[in-house]
């Protein structure tokens, strides 16, 4: 069983899978969307990951405001997962993803990943808090 875990952008799609025992996340690649409505190509590529990683669930983050409120992207996102429970069948978790690119962007700048290079990474390492979090989650309640 393997988990995959996503990071829904208005540009790109940051993926991410946990190792076969669920105990660590990695970061696979980044999807990139020609236009923001247009999901088709950016759907199948997932499926295409989901069949070689043999996923069993998906964790989508979901972008609440500092609040806890939700807003136009967490709207977008909610469509995003019903799209992705009708293609693929699988259960998808809403994750609250509040600072994950936040932080991505700062372990980037701490290891020297020069300010250019970031936007080429940090949907995918955003995904592997994500889904990291998640799988931290799973091991604290036994369920792994």
């Amino acid at each position: 069983m393997r988990i995959m875990g996503l990071d829904f952008g208005s540009k790109t799609v940051g993926v991410a899978v946990s190792d076969a025992l669920l105990i660590t996340a990695q970061g696979i690649e980044i999807v990139r969307r020609e236009q923001e409505n247009k999901l088709r190509r950016t759907l199948a590529r997932i499926e295409e990951l989901i069949s070689q990683y043999e996923v069993d669930k998906l964790v989508l983050g979901l972008p609440k405001n500092m609040d806890g409120s939700l807003g136009e992207r967490a709207e977008k996102t909610m469509e995003f997962k019903a799209m992705l429970e009708r293609r693929t069948g699988l259960e998808v978790i809403l994750w609250d993803e509040r600072l994950t690119t936040v932080a991505a962007d700062r372990l980037m700048m701490e290891s020297g990943v020069r300010r250019e290079d970031r936007k080429k990474y940090v949907d995918s390492i955003a995904a592997t808090f994500i889904l990291q979090g998640y799988l931290d989650k799973l091991a604290m309640e036994g369920k792994r």
